[in-house]
């Protein structure tokens, strides 16, 4: 199995619609009620459904890029506020933070080997 498909309830779908634009997704489906896109790099999908109430899920979603500080440079001249600066965290990734109009916290971030490969990671016999 693969994981290729996440959906996020929003409560403006045409200001969502915008902001994602901004970050490079690639509009699939576009009604009043629900928005798919493509992801910037690669196959996976990405949807935003309509909603009354917004229920903090407490997830973050992680969009992987080769270089942080060039992305987020150009991100922030295209109108996306971040929450932090790029940071290199203990656990070996690059981060910086911000959230959707409606809240949903996502990192931008580079972690190269190291996403699948920590030096603490379970030996690929044991997986």
């Amino acid at each position: 199995m693969q994981l290729n498909q996440v959906t996020l309830d929003v409560t403006d779908i045409e200001v969502s619609r915008a902001f994602y634009l901004k970050l490079g997704f690639r509009l699939l489906v576009d009604s009043p009620h629900y928005t798919r896109f493509l992801a910037p790099d690669g196959d996976t999908t990405f949807s935003l459904h309509i909603a009354d109430d917004i229920a903090g899920s407490g997830a973050t979603l992680y969009l992987e890029t080769d270089d942080v500080d060039a992305d987020k440079v150009r991100l922030e001249a295209a109108g996306i506020i971040f929450d932090t600066e790029a940071i290199d965290q203990s656990y070996l990734w690059r981060e910086a933070e911000f959230r959707d109009p409606d809240g949903h916290r996502w990192k931008l971030y580079h972690a190269g080997e190291n996403r699948i490969n920590p030096p603490w990671c379970v030996k690929p016999e044991d997986r």
